[in-house]
């Protein structure tokens, strides 16, 4: 892809991302995800009903009237955005593949960090660390994560979750709002993820398309494996292979859920056909 284009690109995931971030996920991320702490802004005046542990006895004593301090909440936080680029994220049934959807996705979770002043950073990963971008903030920041989405080449079409999550605690010390996009089509890591939700809040949105759920009778057909870049012929008229297939794709999702769920993380599950605004609105209210 060239510059130009690159550029056109961008530009057209901006105008439909922040267009939903401003007018739709901005005040559900503002009140979805909390501030560190309380931070002290100012006294006032005592007033009916204000907790009387917050009076501050010596202004009190000085005025001999009573006088609260007001605490505001410390709204900065960092959003890590981790997502993954292996091979099978190119896959797609209808009018978009799962990255173009992963994209979207990203670059309005970001714009939405963006309109509460909050840092945001990027993970792009397979089996290994594809490409780190450290937590900033400013338009100009997201609008390189969006074009690293859009033309990033990965080296490994594998997936490692488990390596993206101990990426992910040795780089971010303090408390990061993560959201993790993949369709989590690999296993054990559950230990790491339950190490990295001690820290930081995390959700794991995974991005499927319909087709992968089970196997059409089509005969006899040359299949190659997204990940590994195999080819080999599959008797998918056979029963056992279709019940094989479907088996191996629900014990990945039932890992999914089971794993984020006992590690304290939340869980959103959106297809390509799907209105991701809708599934992604729907978790921030629930929160």
């Amino acid at each position: 892809m060239d510059t130009k284009d690159l550029l056109k690109k961008v530009r057209k995931i901006e105008i439909k991302t922040r267009r939903l971030s401003d007018h739709i996920f901005s005040g559900e991320y503002h009140t979805s995800f909390k501030g560190r702490g309380m931070t002290f802004s100012e006294v006032r005046q005592y007033q009916y009903g204000d907790d009387i542990r917050n009076i501050d006895w010596n202004v009190t004593a000085r005025y001999n009237e009573a006088h609260v301090k007001v605490f505001e909440e410390e709204r900065e936080l960092t959003m890590m955005l981790m997502v993954d680029i292996s091979g099978s994220e190119s896959f797609g049934s209808k009018n978009q593949f799962k990255k173009d959807i992963v994209t979207e996705i990203a670059a309005t979770m970001a714009f939405s960090a963006t309109q509460n002043n909050d840092k945001i950073g990027l993970i792009l990963f397979s089996d290994q660390i594809e490409l780190y971008i450290p937590p900033k903030k400013g338009r100009s920041h997201v609008l390189r994560i969006i074009r690293e989405l859009i033309e990033f080449s990965p080296q490994s079409q594998k997936t490692n979750i488990a390596q993206a999550l101990k990426f992910l605690s040795s780089t971010q010390k303090k408390k990061a709002i993560v959201f993790m996009i993949s369709d989590f089509m690999c296993e054990d890591y559950e230990q790491t993820l339950k190490i990295a939700g001690k820290k930081h809040d995390i959700t794991g949105i995974r991005v499927y398309d319909i087709r992968e759920q089970s196997m059409p009778n089509l005969g006899m057909v040359p299949m190659q494996d997204a990940e590994t870049g195999e080819i080999q012929l599959v008797d998918t008229s056979s029963k056992t292979v279709r019940f094989n297939y479907e088996k191996h794709y629900n014990d990945k999702l039932v890992y999914f859920k089971e794993t984020f769920s006992k590690s304290g993380s939340g869980v959103v599950n959106t297809r390509v056909d799907e209105s991701y605004v809708t599934k992604l609105l729907s978790y921030f209210k629930s929160r």
